[in-house]
């Protein structure tokens, strides 16, 4: 009977326009990629990409879909059939399906030996379109263990199993996971009472025994925990950090059990328990006394540097999704896409999600630099900051955007099966809290900037990167420069403050982050025209846009005679 109906053929075609791949020729990662690593290593990471991109819309988004729509999810299986113990975490077949895809790809491989950054980002980001999936998480805390065993571990550890975790294979593959969250501490890591004693017959080895209270992906293979020592000291200082593999030579579970699998708002694909450890065999990832360091800097780290690039990827796709619902939806007989309250809305999406990004890759340009051996200490400064301050700020932009889109497909945008929009927005809101909640990121940020006078190299290398939009930047460069000058000296005034101004210090970082995007924003607009495809109009009116809404105080679009200019250049096809 309804087959007919006009605005359920509008439903028909949006949905066959729905693309068969999220890699494009002429799409803003390729520009902003090539803008960071130069035409030649672009070429080199094209063919990947591009194949990639096409298994992410073909073969992982389908597999997601299938495991969501039933509600078809993880399951612990603590014994086999004949009762022997297994702990093992069952999931439906498309999550293997799933997980073939994104393991080829060489998402993991691309870090070994140093360097590959970047190609780690291009391809993360391609993943990240579906959400978390049930394989952006494995992957990540794959990508960190694999880092800090690389950087960290000792020669058996490396021989043991970096190949195994960078591998491509995916049936063969050793997935990795860091459990640290305890239930009485939370992100008061130095609160941890899960304790380590020495092996009696093994050299070398450790016996841990305690509960850890968030373990996502309760299904790896190796599990890096922080641990105390007997004997050693309270808070952080006394914590090291271990390697602990799932199972035993003899293929016996590792001395530990899965208590319950968390039901969680969103990333449901993906297994996430509390654990007990009952004097299970363990290793030393580095030395004993820097294990908080290394679970830091290696496994934090990674997973808040590419958390970012996961809440980019969410944002481009939610942007996509809403942009072709609004070129197909009909109202008062036009595309909604034609309205310019829709089309306001939309612009301001793909701003955020193109300052996401550049940051994201400004960011990733350090992270090149540190694998590759190249990075001054001035560099490592850097880093230390603004993986913080970029993970604070996509996370939440992540969430905003996805609300957004939800939005502009009205009532169809709450129904699960309708589009992935309500999936994203579940997952978007897991990524605010992964590896730091906000409040937690912003101590950490004033802790370091007070201790190790870290805002001075932040704001030296963002003077730098606004710098080499030159004079192309215009008005908006001289309104970003005004602004850095002038939080830099009240982010120091609130930081001599103390706790006092604990509340006062997150507010201003998050206007930090929005300067810092802006300087993003601003070089890649001043490099568009140089770049092999597209021109420099939509990045300039992406800057403005983004700039005149979150730096400029005051500014109110109904008096800027530009506005509705800049929101038209912002989108060009895009919702036509």
């Amino acid at each position: 009977m309804g087959e007919g109906q006009p605005g359920r053929r509008e439903l028909a075609e949006w949905r066959e326009e729905m693309s068969s791949s999220y890699f494009g020729p002429d799409s803003n990662l390729l520009r902003a990629l090539e803008r960071r690593v130069g035409r030649d290593r672009l070429d080199a990471m094209l063919p990947g990409l591009a194949a990639f991109g096409t298994e992410v819309a073909q073969v992982v988004e389908p597999a997601v879909v299938e495991m969501e729509r039933y509600r078809d999810l993880p399951a612990v299986r603590p014994y086999d059939g004949v009762g022997q113990e297994t702990v093992s975490v069952d999931f439906h077949p498309a999550h293997q399906r799933a997980g073939t895809a994104v393991w080829a790809s060489g998402l993991l491989a691309v870090q070994g030996g140093g360097g590959g950054a970047f190609e780690q980002v291009a391809l993360f980001y391609l993943l990240s379109h579906v959400g978390e999936g049930g394989h952006a998480c494995p992957a990540v805390c794959t990508s960190g263990l694999a880092r800090a065993i690389e950087h960290r571990g000792s020669a058996d550890l490396r021989d043991r199993y970096l190949a195994g975790l960078l591998s491509t294979d995916y049936r063969h593959a050793l997935r990795g996971s860091q459990f640290l969250t305890e239930v009485q501490g939370g992100s008061d890591v130095g609160a941890n009472t899960t304790s380590a004693v020495p092996d009696s017959g093994i050299t070398g080895a450790w016996r841990i025994s305690g509960e850890k209270w968030f373990c996502s992906v309760a299904d790896a293979d190796l599990f890096a925990v922080t641990a105390r020592p007997v004997g050693a000291a309270p808070g952080t200082r006394g914590l090291g950090c271990f390697l602990l593999p799932r199972v035993l030579d003899d293929g016996r579970p590792n001395g530990f059990r899965i208590r319950r699998l968390k039901d969680k708002l969103g990333t449901r694909a993906l297994a996430s328990a509390e654990i007990e450890f009952d004097g299970a065999l363990a290793w030393p990832i580095g030395p004993l006394d820097e294990g908080f360091h290394v679970a830091v800097e290696e496994l934090l780290n990674t997973s808040r540097w590419l958390n970012a690039v996961g809440s980019t990827g969410i944002m481009r796709r939610a942007y996509l999704e809403a942009a072709s619902f609004a070129r197909h939806r009909r109202a008062f007989g036009v595309p909604i896409g034609s309205f310019p309250i829709v089309r306001e809305q939309l612009a301001l999406m793909k701003a955020e999600e193109e300052a996401a990004l550049a940051s994201t890759l400004a960011l990733t340009g350090l992270v090149d630099r540190l694998e590759g051996g190249t990075a001054q200490d001035a560099d490592r400064a850097v880093h230390r900051v603004l993986v913080n301050v970029n993970k604070f700020v996509t996370s939440i932009t992540a969430s905003t955007v996805v609300h957004q889109g939800i939005e502009l497909l009205g009532g169809n945008g709450t129904i699960e099966d309708f589009s992935p929009l309500p999936r994203l927005y579940r997952d978007a809101i897991v990524y605010e809290s992964w590896e730091g909640t906000h409040n937690v990121l912003c101590a950490q940020i004033a802790r370091d900037a007070t201790r190790l006078d870290l805002l001075s190299y932040l704001f030296a290398w963002a003077r730098a990167e606004l710098a080499r939009a030159g004079e192309s930047s215009g008005s908006d460069g001289v309104a970003v420069a005004e602004v850095l000058e002038a939080i830099e000296p009240e982010l120091v005034e609130v930081l001599s403050r103390g706790n006092h101004g604990a509340a006062g210090f997150r507010r201003r970082i998050v206007r930090l982050a929005r300067v810092i995007q802006a300087c993003c924003l601003l070089s890649e607009a001043a490099d568009a025209p140089s770049t092999r495809s597209g021109s420099a109009d939509s990045k300039v009116a992406i800057a403005s846009l983004f700039i005149r809404r979150h730096l400029i105080e005051g500014y109110d679009p109904e008096g800027d005679p530009q506005w509705l200019d800049l929101v038209t250049a912002a989108l060009g096809d895009d919702a036509a």
